[in-house]
């Protein structure tokens, strides 16, 4: 079964996600950022999810994730959480 280890940033906008997405993509840390904005507990870990397996997040989750990029920021991500911002780090078959 396939497994990944990804990393978020959950805030409530879709304005705020894009914002943050950019501020990224200018230079600055996404563990930094998370620890300050995401709304998520994994936050205080710099957004770290760990690893897990396809089908234990939501839907929206999987589809990046085992299927996306790696180490590329994706999003905004809408969930029924709120905006995500989401990092696949590694993946395996």
């Amino acid at each position: 079964m396939p497994r990944a280890s990804a990393r978020h940033i959950l805030v409530e906008t879709e304005e705020q996600c894009a914002q943050l997405k950019q501020d990224i993509a200018g230079g600055n840390d996404f563990a930094a950022v998370a620890k300050e904005h995401s709304k998520c507990p994994s936050g205080a870990q710099g957004g770290e999810l760990g690893e897990f397996s396809q089908g234990q997040m939501v839907p929206e989750f999987d589809k990046v994730v085992f299927n996306d990029d790696l180490n590329v920021v994706h999003g905004p991500i809408k969930t029924q959480f709120g905006y995500h911002l989401l990092e696949t780090t590694s993946r395996t078959d």
